[in-house]
C-alpha cells in the first residue's frame, strides 16, 4: 500500500510525519514524506465526471476515529461511499486537520496525508506541531478531489480521549450519599452543621475577570480578579479537606469586556439572564481554552491547587434559552453551537484531570408544547446533543437536571399528575420526582448510553419545594415533608448519583413570589446580600435525611404525603427492610 504524507510547512516536516507513521505502522507499510504535485500541475483522472452539472458538494461518505497514543494521534476510518457517487472524484482520500471553529476548507489544498482509494484509513500523527502548539483541540475531516477543490465527506473527528494526557489520575471522589446542597455565599459551616456531602457553586464568567491575578497560557496573558477567585478557593478548599465533592456551574454573563465570550453579532438581551458559550471564533475558543485550563489546573486537587472541583456543569438549563442565550435559532444549529464549547471545555478540563465529570443542564419541562427558536423541550436537546456528539466521537458527558415541583409555588409534587403534566410516559409534559423514573428509563436507551456502554452520569443538580404557597400561606411543614419524600426516592434510583437542593437561604425576589425554596427565611428588606433569620423544619429534615436512623424522624411526612409505608410509594425503597411492618 502507498500513502503520502503532505508537507505542510516544510520537507522536513514531510520526512518527520513519514518517520512517525513508518514506527506506527511497522516496516511492511511503505510511507512517504514527499510533496505531493501542486494542484494545478495535476492531471485529471479520465474516469472523472467534472462539469458544471455536478460540482458537489460531497455526501457524507466516511467517518474517522481519534484518540491519543503516547505523543501520537491515532486516526482510524470506515468508507461507504458507492461507485457510482466516488466517480466524480480522483482516485484518493485525502486528511484534513481543522481548528475547533472551522468548518469549512475554503479552497486549502494542505492536506496531512493521502491514501489510494482502496487502502485502510489509518494513519499516526505527532499530538505537537511544529512550532510547539499541541493538536488536541483539532478536528479532522476525510475530503475527496473533484478537480477543482478539495471536499469533505464525513463529519469532524475529535480527538475522544484527552484524558490520556492528564497529569492528575486520581479516582473520582464518591462521597458517601447523595446528600447535596446550592451553597449560598460563605455559608460553608452552615453547610457542614447540615452534613452535605455535595456542594455545586455559581462561576458566573463576567465575575471572573478582573485585576489582582495572571494566567500565561499559549503565548498569552489572561487577567482574573483576586478577590472572585479567592472566594472561590476559600469553599473549594474548605470543602475538599471536608471530604465533600465540589460541582462547578459555569455561567457567561454579560460582560462588555470580552466580545470573544459571546457568538459574533449577538447583542445584549435584556430578558437573558445568561449567554451561550461558544467556540466559533478563534478569539472565543482561545479564551474558553484558557479560562477552563486556568479553573482546571488550580482546582485539580493535586499539589499547589486550591482544592478540588471534581465535577463541571457547561451553562444553566440549556433546553430554555433565558439561561443560555444565543438568539433565534433551530434546535440542530443551537445544539451544534452549544456542543463545539462543550467539547473545548470538556478537552481542557479532562486534560488535567482524567476522572472529571462534566454535564449539560435541562429543566424539568421534558416535552415543549411551546418550543420555539429559543425554547425547546428538554427529550429533544438530550436526544440532539447526543446524537451530535456521536458524530465527533462519544465521549464522556453526563446530565444534570433540574425536577422542581410543577408549579413552583406548590410545594406537593406528588400530586402533580392530577393535571395530567406528570405521566409515566416517556411523551409526559413534565418530569420531575413524581415521574422521576421517565428520565432514568430513558437515559437507558441504547442511543443515550455512554462510550462505556453504561447509562451516563446523572446528577439532579438543582431543584427546591416553596414554604409559602399563594393560596395557603406557610406550608414549611409540607416543604418539609417534600424534601425528604424527594431524597427518598432519588436515593433509591440507582442511576441517580447526587441530589443538591436549591436553596440555602431563601431568595427575596422569589419569595416575594411565592417560591421560598431555603432551609433558612432570610430578611425580606435586603436583597444584598441575602440574610438568614430563622431555620425552617426543612432545615433539620435536610440534616439527617440521608441517614438510616432518620426514618423514625420522618414519620410526619408520611401523614403529610398520605402514606403508610415508603415502600409502597417508592419501588425499590433504599431503607424497605427497616421500616416497621
Amino acid at each position: 500500500m502507498m500513502r503520502e504524507i503532505r508537507n505542510l510547512k516544510s520537507l522536513r516536516r514531510g520526512f518527520l510525519f513519514a518517520a512517525a507513521m513508518f514506527c506506527a505502522m511497522g516496516p511492511r507499510q511503505d510511507v512517504y514524506g514527499a510533496q505531493r504535485a501542486p494542484i494545478q500541475e495535476r492531471r485529471l483522472e479520465e474516469d472523472m465526471e467534472i462539469g458544471p452539472g455536478n460540482p458537489g458538494p460531497a455526501a457524507d461518505l466516511a467517518s474517522l476515529t481519534c484518540t491519543i497514543d503516547g505523543n501520537q494521534i491515532k486516526i482510524a476510518g470506515t468508507v461507504w461511499g458507492s461507485e457510482e457517487e466516488l466517480k466524480r472524484y480522483d482516485h484518493y482520500w485525502y486528511l484534513f486537520e481543522l481548528a475547533p471553529y472551522e468548518d469549512q476548507l475554503n479552497g486549502r489544498t494542505d492536506y496531512e496525508v493521502w491514501w489510494n482509494r482502496g487502502d485502510a484509513i489509518s494513519c499516526a500523527l505527532p499530538l505537537t506541531d511544529e512550532d510547539g502548539s499541541d493538536r488536541l483541540y483539532s478536528r479532522f475531516v476525510l475530503a475527496v478531489y473533484d478537480g477543482r477543490t478539495y471536499r469533505i465527506v464525513s463529519k469532524p473527528a475529535y480527538i475522544t480521549n484527552p484524558e490520556a494526557l492528564a497529569g492528575n489520575k486520581a479516582e473520582f471522589m464518591t462521597p458517601s450519599t447523595k446528600k447535596g446542597l446550592l451553597l449560598d455565599g460563605d455559608m460553608i459551616q452552615d453547610a457542614l452543621e447540615l452534613g452535605v456531602k455535595h456542594i455545586s457553586i455559581n462561576i458566573p464568567f463576567h465575575q471572573l475577570f478582573g485585576e489582582g491575578i495572571t494566567y500565561e497560557y499559549e503565548g498569552k496573558t489572561y487577567y482574573f480578579d483576586k478577590e472572585v477567585v479567592e472566594s472561590y478557593d476559600k469553599i473549594v478548599g474548605t470543602m475538599t479537606r471536608s471530604r465533600v465533592a465540589v460541582t462547578a456551574i459555569l455561567l457567561n454573563g454579560w460582560n462588555d469586556s470580552t466580545p470573544q465570550l459571546f457568538l459574533p453579532g449577538l447583542e445584549k438581551n435584556p430578558q437573558a439572564l445568561y449567554y451561550t458559550f461558544h467556540g466559533s471564533t478563534k478569539e472565543g475558543a482561545e479564551m474558553l481554552e484558557a479560562v477552563a485550563s486556568f479553573l482546571a489546573e488550580r482546582y485539580s486537587g493535586g499539589s499547589g491547587s486550591k482544592g478540588k472541583i471534581g465535577s463541571w456543569i457547561i451553562g444553566n438549563e440549556i433546553n430554555n434559552q433565558i439561561w443560555n442565550y444565543a438568539g433565534d435559532m433551530e434546535l440542530d444549529q443551537y445544539v451544534r453551537e452549544y456542543m463545539k464549547a462543550f467539547r473545548i471545555f470538556y478537552t481542557a478540563i479532562k486534560r488535567v484531570s482524567s476522572s472529571d465529570r462534566l454535564y449539560i443542564s435541562t429543566d424539568f419541562n421534558w416535552m415543549e408544547p411551546d418550543a420555539s427558536l429559543t425554547k425547546y423541550g428538554a427529550r429533544d436537546v438530550i436526544n440532539a446533543f447526543g446524537a451530535i456528539i456521536k458524530e465527533g466521537g462519544d465521549i464522556d458527558w453526563g446530565l444534570a437536571y433540574h425536577p422542581y415541583a410543577d408549579p413552583l409555588t406548590e410545594p406537593e409534587f406528588w400530586d402533580d399528575g392530577d393535571r395530567g403534566r406528570t405521566t409515566d410516559s416517556a411523551e409526559s409534559r413534565i418530569v420531575n420526582f413524581n415521574n422521576l423514573h421517565v428520565l432514568t428509563d430513558y437515559m437507558n436507551r441504547p442511543e443515550l448510553l455512554g462510550p462505556s456502554g453504561k447509562v451516563r452520569h446523572i446528577v439532579l443538580s438543582e431543584q427546591g419545594f416553596t414554604s409559602q404557597s399563594p393560596l395557603r400561606g406557610d406550608v414549611s411543614q409540607i416543604q418539609a415533608a417534600a424534601l425528604v419524600y424527594a431524597y427518598y426516592i432519588a436515593d433509591s434510583n440507582p442511576y441517580i448519583e447526587a441530589v443538591l437542593m436549591n436553596r440555602q437561604v431563601d431568595n427575596v425576589s422569589e419569595a416575594s413570589e411565592y417560591v421560598a425554596l431555603g432551609l433558612w427565611e432570610c430578611d425580606m428588606t435586603s436583597s444584598h446580600p441575602i440574610i438568614p433569620t430563622v431555620r425552617k423544619p426543612a432545615w433539620s429534615v435536610f440534616q439527617v435525611m440521608d441517614r438510616e436512623s432518620s426514618l423514625k424522624d420522618m414519620e410526619f411526612a408520611k401523614k403529610i404525603i398520605g402514606i403508610t409505608k415508603w415502600s409502597d410509594v417508592i419501588p425499590d425503597f433504599k431503607w424497605k427492610s427497616h421500616e416497621n411492618p
